[in-house]
């Protein structure tokens, strides 16, 4: 039996009352303030005031632990819109800002689908907003944006945590690198990347992801409309 079937223990009288509820949400606390690896039955427990043994009434496993937390933070990516390309918007948008919020959401995504209640009913909203389109188009369609953001969100918590770990902001980055690039695309051996470090649009993390999005949007629109 799933976790998600599979029913709690009975309440007992304690000092410290237990839920699986209360226990996905101490371990999101500590899996925000220091990533997965702060993550484990043992620390779970200690953070709520308890044996590790009690919480195995609750969650057999650590794997299992990490899918209710997923599927707990699923709950703020409610897709909302009128008509499939808003909704899919509001999906990429909402899967952005709740990774922006628990960057360790991006380690725990782009695997197999969530199954969890929270994690359906994201779904549902999804495909119910595609109406009647062909499911040939749909399931696709929305695959390639899950696989956006998914890309996305893990190249900027990438730069998040490459910015902490250096002490230096991407902007400074680049400047530490300028003179190395200047110098080499001095020498005309790679014209096309010159013209667009030259040329080119310098969009911020919010802008390109938006703008990546647009493309995707209308590439599926041409399909739906073909």
């Amino acid at each position: 039996m799933v976790v998600w079937e599979r029913p709690e223990p009975p309440e007992r009288p304690a000092p410290a009352p237990l839920s699986r509820e209360r226990i996905v949400r101490a371990a999101i606390r500590l899996a925000d303030a220091d990533g997965l690896d702060a993550v484990s039955l043992r620390k779970v427990a200690a953070e709520l005031g308890v044996g590790p043994m009690r919480l195995y009434g609750y969650i057999a496993t650590k794997e299992e632990l990490l899918d209710l937390m997923v599927d707990a933070v699923h709950a703020e990516i409610r897709p909302t819109g009128d008509g499939w390309r808003e909704v899919l918007r509001s999906l990429a948008e909402a899967t952005r800002r709740a990774a922006h919020r628990h960057e360790w959401l991006a380690d725990l995504i782009g695997g197999r689908p969530q199954l969890g209640p929270d994690s359906l009913a994201a779904s549902e909203a999804v495909l119910a907003a595609m109406g009647d389109i062909d499911l040939d188009t749909v399931v696709p369609a929305v695959a390639a944006v899950n696989a956006y953001v998914v890309g996305a969100v893990r190249r900027e918590i990438a730069e998040r945590r490459a910015e902490r770990a250096s002490g230096m902001d991407q902007r400074q980055w680049q400047a530490s690198y300028g003179p190395y690039l200047r110098r080499t695309l001095a020498t005309g051996r790679f014209p096309a990347l010159a013209r667009v470090v030259h040329d080119g649009p310098h969009l911020d993390a919010d802008e390109t992801f938006r703008a990546g999005l647009d493309f995707l949007l209308d590439g599926i629109a041409a399909r739906v409309v073909g």
